[in-house]
């Protein structure tokens, strides 16, 4: 059998798009070019299409990449058996993909839209499919699900943005009535902590809301809980395993953008620092949460163990979770004896197989 031809998209238009291009460094810098032929594809922030030229993968954080004399615009077809179309001048090139690696976090890579012009193409993706991506990133319906299928998470209410302006303040009293503070207010469909923000007061609650807001129609405010944040990454189609756990302390007031990918305050533990019969129940809480929405191929299910009571308590589940060298979800494989190149190999190989 010949060498797979790997689509792998990076960037894209959603606040992660620099969290995107750190990713797929890591992942093409890993991939075995004697396994497979590399076809990195750039979403600009514009929306942009461009088949990256080099071959040079440090410049993707950089930038740089757009300047490559050797880009080319492009598209995926949704036409099936076209693949990847190039634009030269007035040609169209025509390159076969068999399978996409969409390492895009947030909007439009994640939730759904990019996994159905996948799906009309007819190509094979890493990752879970159209509808399961949509629930997972939309963190009121996750809960929905999580809620049915018996899984402990922290209490919750949705607001709507568009409610804000008229009716802030009965909107507050009502959070208030039913929540302690602090509570955590998050829009309801972003990744990586973006727009999310603990808030102490009235007047903290008040800008939290707005700034979710600003992100999503959607936003989700939860109780606090005291406790470790514990993730385990989850890998398969039919018969899903889980990594062993991991822990995150985040350093400072809670794990939020800057604490993932800018400052260097958190720290990871893996294994995380609970004990083995708590960490069994974490993964078992994993897999049934990655089982009851449906998902493929991969994610980072993340939770809260309490520190009294060691109580379990679901946050939330990434579908597409960072693949940069600090990221906890290649780590916590490596960590469970599958390192990052081999990673990839299984991710391509389930992902062909949940096309069939």
């Amino acid at each position: 059998m010949g060498k797979l031809n790997v689509c792998i998209l990076f960037g894209g238009i959603s606040p992660e798009h620099e969290v995107s291009l750190r990713s797929a460094e890591s992942v093409l810098q890993n991939l075995n070019p004697e396994k497979y032929n590399i076809i990195p594809v750039g979403i600009t922030k514009d929306g942009d299409w461009i088949r990256y030229g080099g071959t040079d993968y440090s410049e993707l954080p950089t930038g740089k990449w757009l300047e490559n004399p050797e880009n080319r615009r492009a598209t995926i077809s949704p036409i099936r058996g076209q693949g990847l179309l190039c634009f030269e001048g007035d040609c169209v090139v025509r390159e076969l993909i068999d399978v996409v690696f969409p390492v895009l976090h947030g909007e439009n890579g994640e939730d759904g839209a990019m996994q159905g012009l996948l799906q009309m193409a007819g190509i094979p993706y890493v990752g879970p499919h159209v509808a399961e991506s949509a629930v997972a990133m939309d963190k009121t319906l996750t809960k929905l699900v999580a809620d049915n299928a018996g899984v402990p998470q922290a209490a919750w209410q949705l607001v709507r943005s568009s409610e804000l302006r008229c009716r802030m303040e009965s909107i507050v009293a009502g959070i208030e009535a039913r929540f302690e503070y602090p509570v955590f207010v998050k829009p309801a469909g972003t990744g990586s902590s973006v727009g999310v923000s603990k808030a102490m007061d009235r007047i903290q609650l008040e800008q939290a809301l707005q700034k979710a807001g600003s992100f999503d129609e959607k936003i989700l405010v939860e109780e606090f809980i005291h406790g470790r944040e514990v993730e385990v990454a989850v890998m398969g189609n039919d018969s899903p395993v889980a990594s062993i756990c991991g822990e995150i302390d985040s350093g400072a007031e809670f794990y939020d953008y800057d604490a993932k990918y800018v400052t260097d305050t958190s720290v990871a533990y893996i294994p995380a620092r609970i004990d083995e019969e708590v960490a069994e129940q974490v993964r078992e809480q994993a897999v049934k949460v990655y089982s009851a929405i449906g998902c493929k191929g991969l994610s980072r299910v993340d939770f809260f163990v309490t520190y009294e009571e060691k109580r379990i308590v679901f946050n939330e589940i990434n579908t597409l979770p960072g693949f940069t060298s600090i990221s906890m979800y290649p780590k916590l494989f490596a960590a469970s004896g599958i390192p990052y190149g081999e990673l990839l190999d299984q991710l391509l190989k389930l992902a062909m197989e949940a096309f069939v």
